[in-house]
Formats: C-alpha cells, sequence, structure tokens
C-alpha cells in the first residue's frame, strides 16, 4: 500500500513530502520519519526502534516495518539518516532516532549542563557557613535538605532542586540568594527570575516579595532581592512562530543568577536554548517537583536531570563541613551528581495528612493502597467510587454556590478568595467527564438558576482562563479572570500589580485575549497553583492520560481537602499508568560515554546549523 493511504497529520505529511524530494524509494525509513513527528507530539524526544520495528504502527492499515536489524541497517543506509554530528534531517544513534533538531537540543544541552555543573565558582566558605547558619535557623530537621539545597546553589554552577508541595521550595530560594549577595562582591550580581508560564511568573514573583518581610538579611541586601520575574520565552526574545530566539550563545542574556521556577514544566528545545543563552559563568538554578506532570512539549528534562541525585563521601564530607549537617552518603547516579538536591519534608501536609500519605501511595505505584486509603474516609480524603455526570454536576454545583454568592456582591478580593476554595480538576479536555463538558453543562446549570439567557456570555460569576499571552495587556496563558459587575457595567478581574488600590485589573470581556470557562480546568492547567479543597473528576473510560503524575500532580493542589470521582479500575490504571517519555539525556548525563555520552570525539552539530530541520 502507498503511504499517501496512512492515517498521517498535516504536519508529517508535509514533512513526508519534503523527505520524498531527497529519498522517495524506501517506505520504511519514511514511515519511521512521520513516526518521530508522532513521536515528538506525544512528548517523546525521539523514536525507539524497538517500539515499532516488526510491528503494524498504523494498526487499521496493512503496513508492516522490517525487524529491528534489518530496521536499523535500511536506516543507517539511507541519505536521509546520519549518525551524531553529521547534516541530515534524521539522526540514528544506536536503537533511537531523532529529528535532527532535537538530536542537536539533546546533545548541546547534554554537553553544556555537565560543562555547567563541573566549573566550581569562587566562594568564601566562611562567610556562606555563617550565613546559612543563620538564614535557616528556624529549621529542625535532619538533615536540613533547604540548607543542603542552598550550600549546593552557591557553591555550584548548577543547582537542580526538586520537591513536592510544602516542601518549602520558594523559602530555599529566598535565602540561598541572601546567601549569595552576602559572599565577597555578592552586591553586584544580576539575578533573574523567571517561569515557563505568566502565572507562574507572577506567583513566583509574589511568594519572594512576600518572602522578604522575614528574612535576616541587611536592609541594602535585602532592597537587591530581584521583586519581577518574567516567562522564558520573553526573557530569550521568541520571535513568534520562529524556533530562533534573540538571546544565545552569542547574544548571551547579561545575567549571574538565574532562578528557574516550575521547571519540571519547561520542554526540551526551551531548556537547551535557555540554557544556551545563559552565561558559563553564570549561575543556573532550576526548581520544581520531579513526580509532577511533564512539559506538554517534547521531553520530561527535569525528571531527567534528578535521576542523577547523589552525594558521594568527598561531597558528603565538605557539605557537612559547610553546613554542620549530617548528610547521607550516596552513590551519584549520574555526572551531575551532587547538583541535584531533594526537599523531602512537607511543611504543608502533616504526618497524618491524608493527602500527604495517599501522594505518597501514588507516587509509591501502591494502587491497592491507594484504594484501601480512600476508604479509610480520613477527614481531608473522599471518594466518589461509582460516579455519574448528573451527581457530579449537581455536586459542582453546589461547592460553587458560595463562590457566586460571593461573585453577586461585586467585590473582587471576595471573589477570588471564595474561587480558589474550591476547585474542580479534570483528566483530559474533551468528552462529558472533560473541561468542555463540564463547563458547558454547569454554566447551563448556573445560568438556570439565575434567570439567564441560554446564550449570554457575559454573567456575574463567569470565570474564564486565558489562553494566549497578551503582552500588551498583561494577560498570559493560565491566568483566570472573574467577571463581575461594576460601576461601569460586567469587567473581568484578574490578580495582580494592577494600577487600582485595590490590586486587581478590570477589563472589558470584549478587550480579552483568547480564553475559555474556568470552573473546571486540566490537572496541567493547574499545575503550579494551589486550592483549599479539590474535586478530581476522572475519565470513565481508560485513557493514556490517566498516569500517576497526572494523579499525584491533582490531588496535591489542595491544601485541606480532595475529593475524587473515579471509578476503582481507573484509579488503579492512574497509579500503575507510570508515562515513560522516549528520550536520551539521562543517558547522556550517565559517566559511560558507550551510552551516548557527548566527548572530544563526538562532534555537537549547533542548534543554528539545525534550522532546516
Amino acid at each position: 500500500m502507498s503511504l499517501a493511504d496512512l492515517p498521517l497529520g498535516p504536519l508529517e505529511r508535509a514533512l513526508l513530502a519534503s523527505l520524498q524530494r531527497l529519498e522517495p524509494q524506501d517506505d520504511a525509513v519514511l514511515a519511521c520519519a512521520a513516526l518521530c513527528s508522532e513521536a515528538l507530539a506525544g512528548g517523546d524526544v525521539c523514536l525507539p526502534l524497538a517500539r515499532v520495528a516488526g510491528q503494524r504502527p498504523w494498526p487499521e492499515f496493512d503496513f508492516v516495518l522490517p525487524p529491528l536489524a534489518e530496521l536499523c541497517t535500511r536506516l543507517d543506509g539511507s541519505a536521509l539518516v546520519a549518525g551524531p554530528g553529521a547534516f541530515a534531517p534524521l539522526i540514528l544513534e544506536g536503537e533511537r532516532l531523532y529529528l535532527a533538531r532535537y538530536q542537536a537540543y539533546e546533545q548541546q544541552l547534554a554537553a553544556q549542563l555537565l560543562a555547567r555543573a563541573a566549573d566550581r565558582p569562587e566562594v568564601d566558605e566562611k562567610v556562606l557557613a555563617e550565613s546559612l547558619a543563620r538564614l535557616f535557623a528556624f529549621n529542625q530537621q535532619q538533615p536540613d535538605w533547604q540548607r543542603l539545597a542552598a550550600a549546593q546553589a552557591v557553591r555550584r554552577r548548577l543547582a537542580v532542586i526538586s520537591g513536592g508541595p510544602g516542601t518549602g521550595k520558594t523559602t530555599t530560594v529566598v535565602r540561598l540568594l541572601a546567601a549569595l549577595l552576602e559572599q565577597p562582591g555578592g552586591d553586584r550580581l544580576a539575578i533573574g527570575l523567571a517561569a515557563p508560564t505568566g502565572k507562574a511568573a507572577a506567583r513566583m514573583a509574589e511568594a519572594i516579595r512576600n518572602a522578604k518581610a522575614d528574612l535576616p538579611l541587611a536592609d541594602e541586601l535585602k532592597a537587591l532581592l530581584p521583586e519581577e520575574a518574567r516567562t522564558l520565552h520573553r526573557l530569550l526574545g521568541s520571535r513568534g512562530d520562529s524556533p530562533a530566539v534573540r538571546h544565545d550563545a552569542a547574544r548571551p542574556l547579561a545575567l549571574d543568577v538565574l532562578v528557574v521556577d516550575e521547571a519540571s514544566m519547561v520542554d526540551l528545545a526551551l531548556m537547551a536554548k535557555l540554557v544556551a543563552a545563559l552565561p558559563p559563568q553564570a549561575r543556573l538554578i532550576l526548581l520544581g517537583d520531579k513526580d509532577q506532570l511533564a512539559a506538554v512539549e517534547a521531553g520530561a528534562v527535569f525528571a531527567e536531570l534528578c535521576e542523577g541525585r547523589g552525594f558521594d563521601a568527598a561531597a558528603a564530607a565538605e557539605l557537612q563541613r559547610i553546613t554542620g549537617q549530617s548528610v547521607p552518603v550516596e552513590a551519584p547516579r549520574s555526572a551531575l551528581g551532587d547538583a541535584v538536591v531533594l526537599l523531602t519534608h512537607s511543611h504543608r501536609f502533616a504526618g497524618d495528612s491524608g493527602i500527604g500519605e495517599l501522594a505518597r501511595r501514588i507516587n509509591g505505584g501502591d494502587a491497592a493502597g491507594t484504594l484501601n486509603l480512600l476508604r479509610e474516609g480520613r477527614a481531608d480524603l473522599a471518594w466518589q467510587a461509582e460516579p455519574s455526570q448528573p451527581a457530579l454536576l449537581e455536586r459542582l454545583e453546589q461547592g460553587y454556590r458560595p463562590y457566586l454568592q460571593a461573585a453577586r456582591k461585586g467585590d473582587p478580593a471576595e471573589a477570588f478568595a471564595a474561587f480558589n476554595a474550591f476547585r474542580a480538576l479534570t483528566a483530559q479536555r474533551e468528552g462529558p467527564w472533560g473541561v468542555s463538558g463540564i463547563n458547558e453543562a454547569l454554566e447551563a446549570r448556573i445560568k438556570r438558576r439565575y434567570s439567564l439567557a441560554e446564550r449570554e456570555r457575559w454573567y456575574p460569576g463567569r470565570a474564564v482562563m486565558v489562553r494566549q499571552n497578551d503582552y500588551a495587556l498583561g494577560l498570559f496563558n493560565g491566568d483566570i479572570g472573574i467577571c463581575l459587575a461594576s460601576e461601569h457595567g460586567l469587567r473581568v478581574f484578574f490578580e495582580g500589580e494592577g494600577s487600582g488600590e485595590d490590586g486587581f485589573r478590570a477589563f472589558a470581556p470584549a478587550r480579552l485575549p483568547s480564553h475559555d470557562s474556568a470552573f473546571a480546568m486540566t490537572v496541567h492547567k493547574s499545575q503550579g497553583s494551589e486550592f483549599s479543597e479539590v474535586l478530581l473528576a476522572l475519565p470513565e473510560s481508560p485513557s493514556p492520560l490517566l498516569t500517576r503524575a497526572l494523579f499525584y500532580t491533582g490531588i496535591t493542589r489542595a491544601k485541606h481537602k480532595v475529593e475524587i470521582w473515579g471509578l476503582p479500575a481507573r484509579l488503579s490504571e492512574a497509579v500503575n499508568g507510570k508515562a515513560e517519555r522516549a528520550a536520551g539525556l539521562a543517558q547522556r548525563l550517565g559517566c559511560d560515554n558507550s551510552q551516548g555520552l557527548p566527548d572530544e570525539t563526538t562532534p555537537v552539530v549547533t542548534l543554528g546549523q539545525m534550522d532546516l530541520f
């Protein structure tokens, strides 16, 4: 059969059309190219050939790829395919096939991270020890991982700090920046704050502003702590739909320290561009939660970096001398080694917290234990094991009733406080159990309750989420707005550093960028947010979206209570569904060059050379 008959998307068809002009004869090679593109859309950086060799990659079509050995031979002999360091549309490394651009991203990122991790800035360890003792005196845990993370961030060009909700990532970063400022010459450091989304950047900046108040730091140094954060795209100077950015190795960022929050949301391409644009002498500090959902785009960079954690005996002894903390010795699992620190003590969830215990069982892959815990009837856990959509809508209408009553008063502060007290999260966008279906059905009920016209789009209490960045208005993808009555008619209010005295910004509905209703939101969109109570609705049918990371991320958005609506089978599938993204970054960061680690004999193709592919 012809490749033209295969169920390919427009991007894959365009790719094949361009490749066929170069080498039209081998359908297996062209099919692998299409599968590479499809893999990227699914979050994979590369195509593991063992996954598709000898298989029918499109089950409904009678097209079978050759066995693995033959497939590798045919790829290796194609003019469309080359090895690392060469110039071709497809790159073959062992049994991994890449689109050339993504192989270059991965190889260059690994090389630069290894170089940064190996470099050691000059540090006054006596001053550092005094700073850490004072700045982290409030912590009684042994070992104090916040203090250890701060010590490594000061002593290294690269620090990767992972922790779950409430483990004090913001506290750690504010105090490690204070320790940096107290170092000789620290008052001259150019410090930048960034995050993947506008919402995350604004939340990071607000958290740091709030944390400064109780900081035991001289006022003149406290004034040097940054109070504004930018999105990574804005920081790098993204140029519309072009993969090129304004800042790169030739035009580096004017920064000495860069802190990136919510780093688990950063995909491979963006992280590669970021590291390439950062001066080699600058410190890079990545904050995130390795167990949360990975980026929507290809790659799970932060999780791969965290695989390398561990302190050898020498590193542990150094840290103990500087911090006074007893440091467990664990052989590093990659060349990044002690650049990675995990914060393990949750200040949000107490030892008897049902949410905290549920998160541990989910991350541990304990499906039976998860179901048993939900059956215990803990005060902060609820489970509806036989969900129906009418019952769900009734529950959501009840859950949002206090918010809708507050919204009709027209006070934005009261409305936002009520809206953040309860939030519905879903695993997917489409379907009756997805964002679209729930929002549409719930809004219809709300309009009937308040006698609103069915076609009325705007009404007091409508909550919306922005879908695209609008730098002119200062609104970003993921920002939440609430429609309220005002003296100027209906206005949509957003939290932020507005010009009004109350700290809210109001816009006429017609001025808003693209947006959706937001009574229900996907777990992906909720990353980085927290709500007093969360209702997590899982689909009735099996779904590839149901993974351990999604389940964990959803339930840990709740501070006080989580309510799960889902069949036992779906919960078990979610706990057992560990999403593995095909990539080679972690392997490149290992110590064995035979596994693909770049060395002097492996030429690195720069990102600029890959712009054609």
